[in-house]
């Protein structure tokens, strides 16, 4: 257990990894799989929507967060088969290359226009 890992050392962490596992129950957006993915590291997730949508045909193995068995065979798999290593170590980085931190702010500031433009006032309730 490496506890606390300062930011500048997680890309090392990453690219020298075997497998990265995540089989995480909630996720907002899940940035550790992008990261993980943007390394090329086969990574495991859980089928939680938000990381399903990150990290797309990108990851090496999905499973059900709270199967032990699921668990444990993802990553057998991930440590054993050759070509489902090879495929997401080349599909990881071309998905993270689909998210760019300009494109979140543009993203950002078009809904900071939209709420802007909402009426001051709301209509009274009937």
């Amino acid at each position: 257990m490496l506890g606390f890992v300062p930011s500048a050392d997680l890309p090392a962490l990453y690219r020298h990894a075997d497998v990265f596992a995540f089989p995480s129950l909630y996720e907002g957006f899940g940035l550790p799989v992008l990261e993980a993915l943007a390394s090329g590291t086969p990574t495991l997730i859980s089928r939680d929507p938000a990381l399903m949508e990150v990290a797309g045909d990108g990851v090496g193995a999905t499973v059900e967060a709270r199967s032990v068995d699921e668990i444990a065979h993802g990553l057998l798999r991930l440590m054993s088969e050759t070509d489902l290593r090879a495929t997401a170590q080349w599909r990881g980085p071309a998905r993270a290359r689909l998210f760019h931190w300009d494109t979140c702010a543009r993203r950002t500031l078009a809904v900071y226009r939209d709420v802007a433009r909402v009426p001051k006032r709301l209509p009274a309730a009937s």
